[in-house]
């Protein structure tokens, strides 16, 4: 017995070796020797799965499995908003949202005012993708208001975050979903209900005091343009209120889904209705298609300015969908060489709190690697045998908790770091003071509102 007792505990211990191994790989890889993550994800999970004592065989079918079900379940949902994205900013539907909040906002209220045009225009768009369109509107608001950068930059860059890394369909919050089978509904309403309170956190009220850390935050002359607006291209733009409702229906069609999921019995054909076209991929695929209209038409586009602009969002998406599908692969081997059971049974055995074991594995991964994306979907695969033993709340509670420790205090090895210290003009001490404080908060706030709304269902 003693003997059995004796090899179970031993092979735990090189499951564990195994993981420690494979996460070390990938931090070196992607930061001593600048590997591509994709390429780090696939050479780790071939050591973790050798080291773990996987046959060749399964290894390879274990991680093209995790490679197939997660692009299946993924690669769809961040293709459809990638072009719902693009939709918004080449029509003028974003400048729009930004033209008309601002326009209608007091100096006092500029601040909320940059942390709602944010939060709106980064629910269907990507992190760099909002960033690259909001820093122009940040840097000219700046300067025509005379109010300091940072007071105006810190909102519109939370706002940005925070939806990145809670909200989907953003690819991590996906990833994260699919990799645990957390309810996509239940998510965002809940990543929405931990957003609000984390983006006025970490965006006005965390501004004023970055204002006041990092006081002389210029912008570089070249980088603020002359005007934001209409161009000699696009003359015509959809209304604020048809833009607005475009980008919120696949949110409120994905809420009405969890809502019908808690509130009305499985038989109910309302119910039936809701599900279907709650289900994300109907959500979205939806919201892009009344984008054509909205958006698209309502801007004067061709056809063929049309097609173009379409087949134009996918490029960029690339690199993200093979991150995250080598993400998937990566836990699947995690999952099929058996380490996830063991960390549930430390984890249980410990007491410990699913949801802020998720956080901290994420916070570990992030800042080793610096990628969110990363940092999410590896710490998924780590903790994914935790989420079979949870109810759909707390699966995506435990989505949630993972998404905030990917955002935790992001430094030199991160890109979005070095694009928020360029184009606000600051050196790397000013950067740490102001935008990897600004993360670490997001980060910290999130966990602690998610805890005890965890505690409470």
């Amino acid at each position: 017995m003693n003997t059995l007792a004796a090899a179970a505990g031993g092979h735990d211990l090189r499951l564990l070796g195994a993981t420690v191994l494979a996460i070390a790989l990938i931090v070196v890889l992607i930061t001593k020797l600048k590997l591509h993550p994709f390429l780090a994800l696939i050479l780790s999970s071939g050591v973790l799965g050798l080291v773990a004592g996987m046959p060749v065989d399964k290894l390879i079918k274990s991680f093209s499995n995790g490679v197939g079900s997660t692009v299946a379940s993924v690669g769809v949902l961040i293709a459809l908003g990638a072009m719902l994205g693009k939709l918004l900013a080449d029509s003028g539907g974003a400048e729009q949202i930004v033209d008309t909040i601002i326009s209608r906002s007091g100096p006092k209220l500029l601040p909320w005012a940059m942390a709602l045009v944010a939060a709106l225009i980064g629910l269907p768009m990507f992190f760099e993708i909002g960033l690259v369109m909001l820093i122009p509107v940040v840097l000219l608001v700046s300067r025509r208001s005379g109010q300091p950068l940072l007071l105006l930059g810190i909102p519109a860059l939370a706002g940005l975050s925070v939806l990145h890394g809670l909200v989907p369909p953003h690819p991590g919050p996906l990833a994260a979903a699919g990799a645990l089978n957390a309810n996509v509904g239940i998510t965002l309403a809940f990543g929405v209900l931990i957003a609000i309170p984390t983006v006025i956190i970490a965006g006005p009220l965390f501004g004023r005091l970055a204002a006041r850390l990092v006081p002389d935050a210029r912008a570089p002359e070249h980088l603020i343009p002359e005007s934001v607006g209409d161009t000699a291209e696009n003359t015509r733009r959809p209304s604020f209120f048809a833009t607005v409702g475009t980008v919120l229906l696949p949110v409120v069609l994905m809420m009405g889904k969890a809502l019908a999921d808690i509130l009305l019995d499985k038989e109910n054909q309302l119910r039936r209705v809701l599900d279907f076209i709650g289900d994300p991929l109907v959500a979205l695929l939806a919201a892009v298609l009344v984008g054509m209209v909205t958006l698209g038409r309502a801007a004067g586009f061709t056809r063929g300015r049309m097609s173009s602009t379409l087949a134009d969002s996918l490029g960029p998406i690339a690199g993200i969908l093979l991150i995250v599908g080598a993400g998937g692969g990566f836990k699947q081997t995690l999952v099929d060489a058996g380490v996830g059971d063991v960390i549930t049974e430390l984890a249980t055995g410990a007491n410990f709190s699913p949801l802020l074991l998720g956080w901290l594995v994420a916070v570990a991964i992030r800042l080793a690697t610096g990628s969110a994306t990363v940092a999410t979907v590896s710490a998924a695969g780590i903790v994914a045998p935790l989420a079979a033993t949870l109810d759909p709340a707390h699966s995506a509670l435990l989505v949630l908790a993972i998404g905030a420790g990917s955002l935790f205090f992001s430094h030199v090895n991160d890109a979005g770091f070095w694009l928020v210290k360029e184009y606000f003009g600051m050196s790397v001490g000013q950067t740490v003071k102001s935008w990897s404080i600004m993360e670490t908060v997001i980060s910290v706030v999130a966990i602690l509102l998610i805890l005890p709304l965890g505690a409470l269902l």
